[in-house]
């Protein structure tokens, strides 16, 4: 059946068109050709009028335009990079520089201070010093109108400061830049700043990105490593020693008197900083510190301990305003304790006396009664005016000058030798023994005055201690009546605790006084050790002489007719004297009170070791210098002959006569 198509429907055209018979372009449509995608023509004309075509505007105004914008822009870049790096390169460069970089000094290591032994007395720790940037805290930096008030009140607790001071240290601080809060500071107070700084910097950060203005108070707290100074002995040898000051400055003693060896020499380093933290890329410039040299003392740690202890039980126990006690080695003149009563402790000086900072063994100047009488005797036997047997009739009153002399005690007349004067401590008998040194009373006091110069009266000791006196000693024409004779017996010229030690360390060593030394030598921060120079050396009187007194001496300690028994030492021969004298009241500008004494050596027949001992103003029970002052050159002395394992003596005294019998 022939297939069927469905009869095409036909689309009426509108009238007056035309069937496409091409391509829409005006041209015929090849046979089997694609037909072109359709373009977009001119648009339909409108009804009733002409089609106009459609005209795009020119690009290029808009061009030159935006040409001209970007070229000014750049024209101004080029001229601020111009001004920046080379109108004003060198101003720019410096104000960054200032603003970048922070220079503080590196603190050189103090040195040690230590006894002979090389046990530390004195030595450093490390510490910080606590400093800020005070420019971090002002308003416009820190975005906080209160940031030194913030600050300040975080701190203080810390640093044990009033809140007020340290927001006047960075509200008005000596640098724009710089300011120190705190000093010598332990590692602990720096750890914990440390931690707080750590936590208001993560809230900054936190804040920050919660859109706020991300600051912390604490940015511009910062920190300097340096040391402090420890005492590791408390109070022992704190006379001795001194003390350093806030600055880290020596302030008293040996840390004065030795501080540009002690100090070393400080560094210094200059850092990039950022919002308080060093930029560690940014490199740094830095002047190694060089640290202070290591001081060894002659002292020996356990003797000063025995010193120290001794003459502050007797103090307390006299009720005393003070007392010292020196131990020093006979041959070589080195000093094995000086020790002072009351001390102080140079770890905590807010607690310190200030009356009781200073070394009063050096620095007081007393009379030192009959302790010097040794002197007179020595100015005796050398220039042959007596010998140690030389009778003396002593009576209870001796009427001389102005003045009528008398000794402690009341007395019927002694008839004594010149031993005897010695061993008895008789005022009057050593005013008549010393008038023999002349054929009138004025060239006696010549003769005298030069021995006692001789012996370091009225110069100072060698020491070289800041602070030290050098006692009085009148020239001889100045003398008045009285002086004339009380100065044989040790009234009317003054001396210091280690002048002293050092005239009974001359008799014990032959007649020759060695200058006294504090220092055996200095380590040098290489490790180089330097011995200290050798002491000066004077021979004052012969070595017979010096033996001679030394057996009188004996005498003193030896018979039961002397006035020093309880300095007494089993074993060993102890040579010595007592002095009580008529104590200058410092405030009142006259007499009132005494000063007990007692000096001595052993063993008396090899001497190596001298103890002086004196106690100031002693109201209760004895004043007198044997029964006081006797016993702690006893528990000294015997504490120094172990401690430095001197053999007991071997022989026995000799037994001078003390007494004669008239007539006979």
């Amino acid at each position: 059946m022939p297939s069927q198509e469905p009869p095409r429907r036909r689309v009426p055209r509108p009238s007056g068109a035309r069937r496409p018979t091409g391509r829409g372009d005006g041209r015929p449509q090849r046979s089997g050709a694609r037909p072109a995608a359709r373009r977009p023509g001119p648009a339909a004309p409108r009804p009733g009028g002409p089609a106009r075509p459609l005209r795009l505007g020119n690009p290029r105004p808009r061009l030159r335009l935006v040409s001209l914008g970007l070229t000014l822009v750049m024209l101004a870049f080029v001229v601020r990079l111009l001004q920046v790096q080379a109108v004003d390169a060198s101003a720019y460069a410096a104000k960054a520089e200032k603003n970048r970089y922070l220079s503080h000094k590196l603190a050189a290591e103090r040195g040690e201070i230590t006894d002979r032994s090389g046990v530390p007395l004195a030595t450093s720790v490390d510490a910080y010093d606590i400093t800020a940037d005070p420019k971090m805290f002002t308003p416009q930096e820190s975005k906080v109108p209160d940031a030194p008030e913030q600050a300040a009140a975080l701190l203080a607790p810390i640093l044990g400061k009033d809140p007020a001071e340290l927001v006047r240290t960075l509200k008005s601080p000596p640098s724009p830049r710089y300011a120190v809060l705190a000093r010598k500071q332990t590692p602990q107070v720096w750890n914990q700043i440390k931690d707080l700084r750590t936590l208001f910097a993560k809230k900054a950060r936190e804040d920050k990105a919660r859109g706020g203005p991300g600051v912390s108070v604490l940015a511009g707290v910062l920190s300097e490593r340096s040391s402090k100074r420890v005492y590791p002995n408390g109070t022992l040898g704190a006379g001795i020693l001194g003390y350093v000051n806030a600055d880290g400055r020596g302030g008293g003693g040996l840390e004065s008197m030795l501080d540009e060896e002690l100090a070393g020499r400080d560094g210094k380093i200059t850092y990039a900083h950022s919002g308080g933290r060093r930029v560690p890329t940014a490199g740094a410039r830095e002047t190694p510190a060089v640290p202070g040299s290591d001081i060894e003392l002659t002292i020996d740690r356990d003797i000063q301990w025995a010193a120290q202890k001794a003459i502050s039980e007797q103090v307390a126990a006299s009720r005393a305003d003070r007392g010292y006690v020196v131990v020093q080695n006979t041959r070589t003149g080195e000093v094995l304790a000086m020790a002072n009563a009351p001390g102080f402790d140079p770890n905590d000086l807010s607690q310190a006396d200030s009356t009781a900072m200073g070394n009063a063994a050096l620095q007081d100047a007393y009379e030192p009664g009959s302790t010097a009488k040794v002197m007179s005797m020595a100015a005796v036997l050398e220039e042959g005016a007596a010998t140690p047997g030389t009778h003396v009739v002593v009576p209870n009153r001796l009427h001389r000058g102005d003045r009528l002399f008398k000794d402690d005690i009341d007395h019927p007349t002694w008839y004594l030798t010149l031993n005897g004067v010695l061993a008895k401590s008789s005022n009057i008998g050593t005013i008549l023994a010393t008038g023999q040194l002349g054929p009138d009373q004025a060239a006696a006091n010549r003769v005298l005055h030069s021995y006692l110069r001789k012996f370091g009266m009225g110069s100072p000791t060698g020491l070289g201690y800041p602070g030290e006196t050098s006692g009085i000693l009148a020239a001889p024409k100045d003398w008045n009546t009285s002086q004339q004779y009380t100065i044989p017996f040790g009234q009317g010229l003054s001396l210091n605790a280690m002048q002293a030690a050092s005239v009974y360390s001359t008799i014990a060593n032959g007649g020759v006084r060695v200058d006294p030394t504090l220092v055996r030598g200095i380590r040098g921060p290489d490790g180089r050790f330097t011995p200290a120079p050798a002491p000066g050396t004077t021979r004052v009187v012969s070595e017979k002489t010096a033996k001679t007194l030394a057996a009188m001496l004996e005498s003193v300690v030896d018979d039961q007719e002397g006035t020093g028994t309880k300095a007494a030492i089993p074993g060993y021969r102890v040579a010595g004297k007592t002095g009580t004298a008529n104590r200058v009241d410092p405030q009142l500008g006259r007499y009132k009170g005494y000063t007990a004494s007692f000096a001595g050596f052993a063993p008396a027949d090899a001497p190596q070791i001298t103890v002086y001992c004196a106690i100031q103003n002693p109201t209760q029970g004895s004043y007198f210098g044997g029964q006081i002052c006797g016993p702690v050159h006893k528990k000294v002395m015997e504490f120094a002959l172990k401690t430095l394992h001197v053999a007991p003596t071997g022989k026995q005294p000799p037994r001078m006569p003390v007494t004669f019998t008239p007539g006979a």
